[in-house]
């Protein structure tokens, strides 16, 4: 099957969407299809059409400067596609390159397909500080844009709800997105997770939370270091590394100098992703205060290294964590504080990472390629059955002006 990706998100742009993406791309490439990315421009990219990626002219997305907008391309694209014989179009985006995918595939006669990636209500502050959009221009625009789109992909129940209460007619199916097991499995040694210690100080017995996710307000991290004085009352060596860039990080290196913590939390920037795992592998329990979760991709990632999560409760964590070998979920810090310290002082148990090595299976990329490939056929075979009607419908009506 010759498919085309179409996102106005992806790497060297990090974010879980580029990621969620990638292990798409990888996996359906794996399974023996041919998978072309359709994106914007980027000024640090090195890639090019020879790896399969095609870019198209853009902007930094205005209040979001770290994202683009492709601006043009249109006529580009439909070459593209049709050189390429794309079979089905698969959006990523509701922006620019979302819509180029939706007229490509309308002119091509062929499905186009939409995973609905971000709640954007979550996100209304980055336009004029949320006073032009509001969550009912959102559903309004959202529904808009998704009518008539052959399937939707849902990643978590809460996105399905979220589009259910936008009264979105095309058919939906919840599909999570998967983790790359195959990057995962490969476990570092004691001196490739002391390296990375080293370099922000920690020693190899130092207890140490990760956070790792893009530095943004309603990822809410100043919740984890509030609560940094009471998990360091009981374990005085701990260390919260904060993994990735974004525009809260200066609020939040200004909280932590406040609050006199400089020397048990460390800002480590942004990490290329083909480097993510290794910070999974020398830490000692995930952390995630996010309320903002579509599809809590992070928790997958931790899992999959066999690493204990303390998370803000959703309705993907009460679906992930049915197991205190697993991970707990919070609502409130006394909980947060709790659960940490639970982990630091309790070395993982056999049991424990049984019931994690049970979660993989549902959470690889290949259960994920093959759930969205089945949804493909199906909504090929969709298409396929409107067409052939249609065609009937016209013979039909054409033998009846004859006879009249």
């Amino acid at each position: 099957m010759n498919i085309g990706l179409f996102t106005d998100t992806y790497f060297p742009q990090v974010s879980g969407v580029a990621t969620s993406i990638k292990t798409l791309r990888d996996e359906l490439i794996a399974q023996g299809h041919h998978v072309y990315i359709f994106t914007s421009s980027d000024p640090r990219a090195t890639d090019s059409p020879e790896d399969g990626i095609y870019r198209f002219a853009s902007v930094p997305f205005v209040s979001f400067k770290d994202r683009r907008i492709a601006f043009s391309g249109w006529f580009k694209a439909l070459r593209i596609a049709r050189k390429l014989q794309l079979d089905i179009i698969h959006n990523q985006t509701e922006f620019s390159l979302g819509v180029m995918g939706k007229m490509v595939a309308k002119e091509m006669g062929i499905p186009c397909l939409h995973t609905y990636h971000t709640m954007y209500q979550d996100y209304l502050h980055y336009i004029a500080n949320g006073r032009i959009l509001k969550p009912k221009d959102v559903a309004r625009l959202a529904h808009l844009y998704l009518k008539n789109m052959s399937g939707i992909i849902a990643p978590s129940e809460r996105v399905l709800d979220t589009l259910e209460s936008y009264h979105v007619e095309s058919p939906i199916r919840i599909i999570p997105t998967g983790v790359n097991l195959r990057v995962y499995k490969l476990r570092d040694t004691d001196e490739q997770k002391a390296a990375i210690r080293q370099k922000y100080g920690f020693k190899a017995d130092t207890p140490v939370m990760l956070s790792l996710s893009r530095l943004a307000f309603e990822k809410n991290i100043q919740e984890l270091i509030n609560s940094m004085p009471d998990i360091v009352a009981q374990e005085p060596a701990t260390q919260l590394l904060i993994v990735g860039d974004g525009p809260a990080r200066s609020s939040l290196e200004r909280q932590v100098r406040e609050m006199n913590l400089g020397d048990h939390v460390t800002f480590a920037g942004q990490v290329n992703n083909d480097q993510v795992h290794h910070y999974y592998q020398m830490a000692d329990v995930f952390v995630s205060a996010s309320d903002s979760e579509s599809q809590g991709l992070t928790y997958d990632e931790a899992l999959a290294s066999d690493l204990p999560i303390v998370v803000r409760r959703s309705k993907y964590t009460d679906q992930l964590i049915d197991d205190p070998g697993i991970g707990i979920s919070f609502q409130r810090r006394a909980e947060l504080v709790n659960g940490v310290l639970n982990y630091l002082k309790n070395p993982p148990r056999a049991e424990a990472v049984a019931k994690r090595q049970q979660k993989l299976h549902d959470i690889s990329a290949a259960v994920f390629a093959k759930r969205v490939l089945d949804f493909y056929e199906e909504c090929q075979n969709r298409l396929d059955q409107e067409s052939a009607l249609k065609q009937q419908q016209r013979r039909h009506l054409f033998h009846r002006s004859r006879r009249l």
